[in-house]
């Protein structure tokens, strides 16, 4: 079309960066946590009784976390990727935490404890830190990329 500007190419903004690498990390977060638990025989939570509510609202608020963390550091003019692994210790202590709080207020703190603890020093903690650094890892390097966009070979202009 006649008078459409063009795409130049560049980086992507970061909002948008902020939004796949947040769908990236719930993706990666329940299928790694489903992975660990298929491979162990163990139910993330073991404890009965509990049902999934804490799982829930222990993902919902790290999810939250790993935005908010993401990004404070995507927002800079040239964001590092240090701030992938701020984000990975903040998402395995929020996790850790508000499952903690979640079972607390549904059974006793000593259960809550043994439930946290458990997740902290399993397997479950480690792809809960792997999946939010390889997501924010993936969005800064998407706001980092100075590249064009992908063109075949017959869209060149020399051509014409």
């Amino acid at each position: 079309m006649a008078g459409t500007p063009e795409s130049t190419g560049g980086p992507i903004r970061p909002v948008v960066a902020l939004g796949l690498a947040t769908v990236s990390f719930v993706a990666l977060l329940i299928f790694g946590l489903g992975m660990v638990s298929l491979a162990l025989s163990a139910d993330i939570v073991e404890t009965p009784g509990l049902g999934q509510i804490p799982g829930v609202v222990a993902t919902a608020l790290t999810t939250g976390a790993f935005a908010l963390i993401l990004w404070l550091g995507l927002r800079r003019r040239h964001p590092s990727f240090w701030t992938a692994l701020w984000t990975a210790l903040g998402c395995y202590v929020v996790y850790v935490v508000t499952l903690w709080l979640a079972v607390a207020t549904a059974a006793d703190p000593a259960t809550a404890t043994d439930v946290a603890g458990r997740i902290a020093t399993t397997w479950f903690g480690v792809v809960v830190a792997a999946t939010a650094a390889v997501a924010a890892w993936g969005g800064i390097g998407l706001v980092r990329t100075r590249s064009q966009r992908p063109r075949w070979p017959w869209e060149d202009e020399f051509d014409e």
